[in-house]
Order: structure tokens, then C-alpha cells, then sequence
């Protein structure tokens, strides 16, 4: 298994930004998906922005214009650059890789931001 570890969250303030890294254990070359996922208190894990090998990218809604993706496949790491932060946005941050042939699955342990008004 890929061993994904989180790293960059934090506490900002409202309007705020944070780079959010996550660090494989192995080559990210062949992985097909990295994704990052969020989970607030109370409501379930929601997808928030996904690249795939070939460097398509797509974004849940209500991060579109604020969040970018990024892969680095010669440091093995995925980035989420956060802008604009919003209260909301507050949530542990995981990170997921998604190979299909073989296919295997990883989470990272999560890392906390949280955005204060």
C-alpha cells in the first residue's frame, strides 16, 4: 500500500490561504487518481478537488476559483493551494490515492485546517 502523509494545515483567519501537501510513500507516476477529501464535524467526507495521471483536475463546486490541485511526480507529492479561505471551508483534510490496475486504494492519517472569521 501507498503511505500518503498530510502536512500544511493550520489555523487562518477568513480570506486567508494554506498549501496542504501530501507526501507517497512511492512513485505518484503510475497512480491514475490523487484526490484530496474533506470531513467537517457532523457531515460526511465530500470529494474536494482530484488530478488524475494525465493532469485533468475537477473540483467540487464550492471550491471552483479558490483551489488548485497539483501533482509533483518527481517529489511524489500532491498539493492543494487554498485561497480565500471561508469559514466553511474549515474540515480535516485527507489525502487519497486511487490506482486501478492493480487496483489499490490509500488514505493519509488527515491534517486540520481550520478558518476563523
Amino acid at each position: 500500500q501507498v503511505q500518503l502523509v498530510e502536512s500544511g494545515g493550520g489555523l487562518v483567519q477568513s480570506g486567508g490561504s494554506l498549501r496542504l501537501s501530501c507526501a507517497a510513500s512511492e512513485s505518484i507516476f503510475s497512480i491514475t487518481r490523487m484526490s484530496w477529501y474533506r470531513q467537517a464535524p457532523g457531515k460526511q467526507r465530500e470529494l474536494v478537488a482530484a488530478i488524475t495521471s494525465g493532469g485533468s483536475t475537477n473540483y467540487a463546486d464550492s471550491v471552483k476559483g479558490r483551489f488548485a490541485i497539483s501533482r509533483d511526480n518527481a517529489k511524489n507529492t500532491v498539493y492543494l493551494q487554498m485561497n480565500s479561505l471561508k469559514p466553511g471551508d474549515t474540515a480535516v483534510y485527507s489525502c487519497n490515492s486511487l490506482q486501478l490496475a492493480p487496483l489499490r486504494t490509500s488514505w493519509g492519517q488527515g491534517t486540520q485546517v481550520t478558518v476563523s472569521s
